[in-house]
């Protein structure tokens, strides 16, 4: 079993240190699509991570996106901690560790933002740190977007703009090196003369590289945020020899045709039999998005799953799903990052819910045609 029996049963939403408390709900079986599916099997009735947590102190509004992976053993978080004011702008990108994926320790801080709200500093606001190894280089590279930020307008969102994804290495090889530290490299994707129609003044908001054959692929996304209100928010492909680059857009493809209105920040598994799936965000309620492929470069339409329900809808908003960690036959870990739900907390102007960002998770099980539940 993946939980030990022995937890401590807390149902605020507000969880004391140290951090035990996990109900399991059992989910039931949804109606089965042609194809294939996830499947939630078990959910935490409240967050596993937040910012009352042991290790959190100063992370005024919370945790938001990045990736978790398992190292021998051990559950490796990067994550964004948006720490201060001005919200989404003040960052740092941590890394932390957990044994047993309940219980989870700082283990240091990979970069901080300046937190410039003038709209000079390419570096003002640090986002979406997301490692993936170079099998090559024997080398872990860690990938991670850099805004500029500037106050809103009533027709241009400047919070994040002009994102470009910044590359860095690790100064320890192996795959032991996952803990860094990390050297800078510089951006290997940005808004310019090669973007495609479908980009705007957002930049580059989200990339994750994976591998196809003997080359790497990459998700990318951006939106036209110098106009608003949205009309959508896309993502495409991009793809290298190299993990270093060069990056090429693969404009014939893009945007993707996964989701009609927004999609953001996909995180790419492969599967046993060689099947491809991303998660990523999306604005179902209560859910997050994935899609399949079976050659890594043409996509399924999104699928949504669902990840809070009844007792178990703790957060204001699901947002966004930090990748599949096998846990064995068609099983997976599926930690994801949310909104908590705070009395008498309203969006603000544009929307954007400020209470604390923190982090749930699911159990799920991959479901092909022609298998039982």
């Amino acid at each position: 079993m993946f939980w030990e029996p022995k937890l401590v049963v807390a149902r605020s939403w507000r969880i004391p240190k140290p951090l035990v408390a996990l109900v399991l709900i059992t989910f039931a079986a949804p109606t089965r699509s042609a194809g294939q599916e996830l499947v939630v099997t078990r959910s935490s009735e409240s967050p596993i991570l937040t910012i009352h947590s042991d290790g959190a102190q100063g992370n005024k509004y919370g945790f938001e996106g990045g990736r978790v992976l398992k190292i021998k053993g051990t559950y490796h978080l990067f994550t964004s901690e948006m720490v201060g004011d001005p919200h989404w702008v003040k960052m740092r990108l941590a890394h932390w560790t957990s044994p047993d994926r309940i219980h989870w320790e700082r283990l240091g801080t990979l970069a901080e933002s300046s937190g410039d709200y003038t709209g000079k500093d390419p570096r003002a606001a640090l986002w979406s740190p997301l490692p993936v190894f170079d099998p090559k280089e024997s080398r872990w590279n860690l990938f991670y977007v850099a805004y500029q930020a500037a106050p809103d307008t009533s027709q241009q969102w400047l919070t994040n703009h002009e994102g470009r994804i910044w590359r860095a290495i690790s100064i320890t090889p192996g795959e032991d090196g996952i803990g860094g530290p990390y050297k800078d490299l510089g951006v290997v994707l940005q808004r310019g003369k090669d973007s495609d129609s479908w980009e705007g003044l957002q930049g580059t908001d989200s990339f994750f590289p994976y591998r196809v054959g003997d080359r790497w692929y990459a998700f990318y996304g951006s939106a036209h945020t110098e106009k608003l209100p949205l009309s959508s928010w896309q993502v495409g492909l991009a793809k290298s020899q190299d993990l270093a680059g060069p990056w090429l857009r693969c404009t014939e493809l893009n945007p993707l045709k996964v989701e009609k209105r927004f999609i953001e920040n996909p995180i790419v598994t492969v599967l046993a039999d060689g099947t491809f799936v991303a998660v990523y965000d999306t604005d179902a309620p209560n859910a997050v998005g994935y899609t399949f492929s079976s050659d890594g470069v043409h996509w399924s339409m999104g699928q949504h799953l669902v990840v809070q329900e009844g007792n178990g809808v703790w957060a204001s908003e699901v947002r966004t799903p930090l990748g599949l960690i096998a846990e064995g036959k068609d099983s997976f870990t599926l930690f994801y990052t949310a909104n908590e739900k705070v009395s008498g907390t309203l969006p603000d102007g544009n929307g954007i819910n400020t209470t604390p960002g923190s982090m749930g998770l699911v159990e799920v099980e991959w479901k092909k045609a022609g298998s039982s539940n």
